[in-house]
């Protein structure tokens, strides 16, 4: 696996923040959130950008994001929505592994609390069944590694990232 980085990939409360902060740590890497990029880029909140610009606007400052990074030992967490920016997944794939924090539609639903609130982006009249549906075949074809997260902690979730891509 080519480039020295590990980029999570996942749908909005899987865990992605979280987990690469912890797995940073303990790999002794660095730690992007690509949302807070965006964020800071912009100068605004995810959804308050999303109400201006719209889902498709969005993703274009999602996929710039992820296609300017430029970095080195590094855990990358994505926006959910990351993988709809082919150019931005392909750079992904150059510099790193692409790791996918995989849980099921009910557990997803479980951790979410407002979907406009968290920034996540759904197209008009989409709800968060319909984006699972979309998502999940975009997930699974990006990523060189899937983990399977459901019933582990955080800590389990980081020691299984670390064995697989060590």
């Amino acid at each position: 696996m080519s480039g020295n980085n590990i980029i999570l990939i996942g749908m909005p409360g899987a865990g992605k923040s979280t987990v690469g902060v912890v797995l940073a740590k303990k790999l002794g890497y660095s730690f992007v959130d690509a949302d807070l990029v965006i964020q800071s880029r912009e100068g605004k909140l995810l959804h308050e950008i999303i109400t201006e610009r719209g889902v498709e606007g969005f993703w274009m400052l999602e996929e710039a994001a992820g296609e300017s990074l430029e970095v080195q030992r590094t855990v990358i967490a994505t926006g959910g929505s990351a993988v709809y920016g082919e150019k931005a997944m392909a750079h992904y794939k150059q510099i790193g592994t692409v790791v996918y924090l995989a849980l099921s539609l009910e557990e997803i639903r479980e951790r979410l609390g407002d979907l406009t609130e968290r920034g996540v982006t759904l197209r008009d009249g989409q709800d968060l069944d319909g984006l699972y549906a979309e998502r999940l075949p975009l997930y699974d074809r990006y990523a060189d590694v899937k983990v399977e997260c459901k019933g582990l902690s955080i800590r389990e979730i980081v020691n299984k990232i670390a064995e697989t891509i060590a």
